[in-house]
């Protein structure tokens, strides 16, 4: 891979930082990782030396410059069976508003309950009896989505022997966490190769769609000589609450290797996937394209048009959500110029409309909620102080954004943050090594 195109691209802003204490570094790998004891005591030094600390934090932001260069999974290696809770973790709220959480310790998917938003969990159930390593970080987490009578549904990377290989894995329980199935894989490919980066959705049918990155068809055109950029994407789904997955069908040749799949609900009842993909030479941006479940052929077009090019992956997924208009609200990270987070209202096949800026220097890991004519982005923005938690607020469906604000700061690191909606009431979990949080969009930590 070219190290040195990545240095003209996503690094360019932090040759040009200063080591002053309220510095913002741009951090553009992954921030779940979860902290270790050494990484626990350098904290503690960090903060008692605001000058070593942004000094530290510069190198930080240079560091990844090999791991962004892999062709996928290597960075995520290290947490497939920490025996201390990851930082990869995703929540829904059922429909009696009960919080439901999932994340990775162990070798197992933990499911957890709150019945007041977030301030006491309760104790976790194992989804998988039998311990598997499970891939746990910023844009490769577990999964869990809700279905319309409280199904819980569950799914997650599995870890296999070979580098950089894996099966997408799926649970269900109907009894309200209590039992779980026996995990099952997703796809029917049973190729050892990558099956990753696992995305999870119920449609308006109650069908249970999952979509994930695939190499099975990269493998194949290099056996025959033939070049393939990236990875594919694939998608299966249920037609029985998740008892078994019809044959996968292939979405799109030549993905990202590593950044997260979004899928979101359109007002139909489909289910739309919104990823970054490749077009040219190594141009990063990203695409969007409807899951059909009915036959119909998959149709695919590009959705942004930073022209970012970078010959690796940065592992920073986009987030959409559509209104009960239609209207496409995304949120992508992008660094042709400077690393930024833009929003922007999806048209594919064109450029987004209403497209902005919404943070840059420092800023990682953006998702977007919307409900009737409000909007709201949330984002991991990190300094010499530590990480912090932004949000910005539009009343007018996204032609209008207040300034940032803060609504919480992390003493060590920090996992992605994600909308979730209580009603049209909504919270962000955000998972750090301080703990889970449940925040209101007013900055109360729940």
């Amino acid at each position: 891979m070219h190290t040195h195109l990545i240095q003209r691209t996503t690094w360019r802003a932090c040759i040009r930082i200063a080591p002053m204490q309220n510095v913002r570094i741009p951090i553009p790998h992954d921030t779940s990782v979860p902290v270790q004891s050494g990484d626990r005591r350098r904290a503690r030094f960090l903060s008692t030396r605001p000058l070593m600390r942004a000094w530290m934090l510069l190198l930080v932001c240079l560091l990844p410059l090999t791991a962004i260069a892999q062709d996928h999974m290597a960075a995520m290696a290290p947490t497939a069976m920490s025996q201390h809770p990851t930082l990869g973790a995703t929540a829904a709220f059922d429909t009696s508003g009960r919080l439901w959480l999932v994340d990775a310790m162990g070798g197992h998917v933990r499911l957890r309950y709150s019945d007041d938003l977030g301030k006491t969990l309760s104790a976790p159930v194992n989804v998988n009896a039998q311990a598997e390593a499970i891939y746990a970080t910023a844009d490769n987490r577990p999964k869990i989505a809700i279905g319309a009578h409280d199904e819980l549904y569950v799914s997650w990377s599995e870890m296999l022997a070979k580098k950089f290989t894996g099966f997408v894995r799926f649970s269900r329980s109907l009894d309200g966490g209590k039992h779980f199935s026996t995990p099952i894989n997703v796809h029917h490919d049973r190729a050892e190769t990558t099956h990753g980066f696992d995305a999870l959705a119920v449609d308006g049918q109650g069908r249970v769609m999952v979509a994930w990155i695939d190499k099975r068809a990269r493998i194949a055109a290099l056996a025959e000589g033939k070049p393939y950029a990236g990875s594919g994407i694939y998608y299966s789904w249920s037609n029985d609450k998740g008892a078994s997955f019809v044959t996968e069908r292939k979405l799109i040749d030549h993905s990202c290797e590593c950044c997260r799949i979004v899928l979101a609900r359109a007002p139909n009842g489909e289910v739309a996937a919104f990823f970054r993909s490749i077009s040219g030479d190594n141009i990063r941006d990203h695409a969007y394209g409807v899951l059909p479940a009915d036959g119909r052929k998959v149709h695919v077009e590009r959705a942004t048009f930073n022209q970012w090019h970078i010959a690796g992956c940065p592992e920073q997924g986009p987030g959409l959500m559509i209104g009960a208009d239609g209207t496409r609200h995304a949120v992508w990270y992008e660094s042709k110029d400077r690393p930024t987070i833009w929003y922007g209202q999806l048209d594919p096949g064109h450029p987004p409309r209403h497209a902005r800026v919404v943070a840059t220097l420092g800023a990682s890991h953006a998702d977007v909620t919307v409900a009737g004519k409000a909007v709201w982005i949330t984002w991991n923005q990190i300094d010499a102080q530590g990480f912090s938690l932004m949000a910005r607020h539009s009343i007018d469906g996204g032609l209008h954004f207040d300034e940032a604000r803060q609504l919480a700061t992390a003493t060590g690191a920090a996992g992605s943050p994600q909308w979730v909606m209580r009603g049209s009431q909504p919270y962000v979990a955000w998972n750090t090594s301080d703990g889970f949080r449940l925040i209101s969009v007013g900055g109360k930590a729940r």
